[in-house]
């Protein structure tokens, strides 16, 4: 999640200016809703009870039936689950679970059987959770996911995010996180195949102002657009970078867009992970930087700290504008 910031330096600059940005994204979830199934046409496998229905009422994600039944034998009930030629695709999410963006248009009669079919499948593989990424263009197919058993896990302006638990064991799937944050994992610098989560970072450039840094990089490493909102803090050190005097800034954005595009020749993944999650990593944890800028992005979140916010203002030794940061919370009181 944090790390060395990814950039090219100006050895003749006598102040080294650099940031890290924290893009804070806020989420909330429902409570989880579940739903009796409508008579079913197709097949649906179990692998715990092994049965098969042709017809009948129950609940998908257990052996609860009503109707006809006959029993299979697991290899025989994966080929008779085979058979149906239509499965929704998906990627695992490293925990035995699979997740589904939906990207094509669906009619929802078609949909329900797909997801059907793909249901069976996934329980006989055992798979655990399912996530279904619903784009506000398939708004049509939330009442067919939700009759299937999904409930809903979160929304955001563009998309709904839909959960189920498969298995016949305590649910495990993660409530929403408040509080996401944006990470990127580097392709260069010395965490390079560590595995480790870090904010975006960069260099100030050349009569750049730090706000409009921050917003450059995120855009150029991720692909997400964000308004800057404040510095939270910041640290000076000497003899850093070709003998020059370093102060690194750690910036607070708000996204404005939430999909994510990578800058491939630095960047090896992104994504928005929960802030408790990027906070207990090792490499964050035992690093008194990190650990820090961690309780300070946790005042921010739960008790309202104030950081830096930039005012416009103008200079008598220039008709330029510049940014005086201030504590503008504090101030507006007065």
């Amino acid at each position: 999640m944090m790390g060395a910031s990814a950039s090219l330096y100006r050895p003749a600059r006598s102040l080294h200016l650099r940031f890290q940005s924290a893009v804070l994204h806020r989420s909330f979830a429902s409570s989880r809703v579940l739903h009796r199934l409508p008579p079913l046409s197709s097949v649906a496998g179990a692998s715990t009870g092994r049965k098969v229905r042709s017809f009948g009422y129950g609940w998908l994600g257990n052996s609860r039936l009503m109707s006809s039944e006959v029993t299979l034998a697991p290899v025989e009930a994966a080929e008779e689950i085979e058979k149906l030629s239509d499965f929704l695709d998906g990627e695992l999410d490293g925990f035995g679970g699979v997740i589904i963006s939906i990207t094509q248009p669906m009619e929802s009669g078609d949909f329900v059987k797909v997801l059907r079919a793909s249901m069976a499948r996934w329980k006989l593989q055992g798979k655990k959770g399912v996530w279904i990424r619903l784009p506000i263009e398939h708004a049509n197919l939330v009442e067919a996911a939700v009759k299937a058993g999904f409930w809903y896990h979160h929304a955001e302006p563009n998309y709904l995010m839909l959960v189920h638990w498969i298995p016949d064991t305590p649910n495990t799937l993660p409530a929403n996180a408040s509080h996401q944050v944006l990470v990127v994992l580097e392709n260069n610098g010395k965490f390079k195949g560590t595995g480790v989560w870090k904010f975006p970072t960069g260099v100030v450039e050349e009569g750049e102002d730090i706000c409009d840094a921050a917003r450059r990089e995120v855009k150029e490493e991720t692909g997400i657009e964000a308004e800057f909102i404040e510095v939270l803090a910041f640290r000076q050190s000497h003899q850093a970078f070709f003998g020059k005097s370093d102060i690194f800034f750690v910036c607070m954005l708000r996204p404005i867009s939430h999909d994510i595009q990578i800058q491939e020749s630095e960047i090896g993944a992104a994504k928005w992970m929960p802030f408790h999650e990027y906070a207990a990593q090792p490499s964050v944890m035992k690093r008194d930087l990190l650990s820090n800028i961690m309780r300070v992005c946790s005042a921010k979140i739960h008790q309202g700290y104030a950081g830096f916010t930039p005012v416009s203002t103008a200079s008598a030794f220039s008709d330029k504008k510049h940014f005086l940061y201030l504590n503008g919370r504090d101030l507006n009181k007065l």
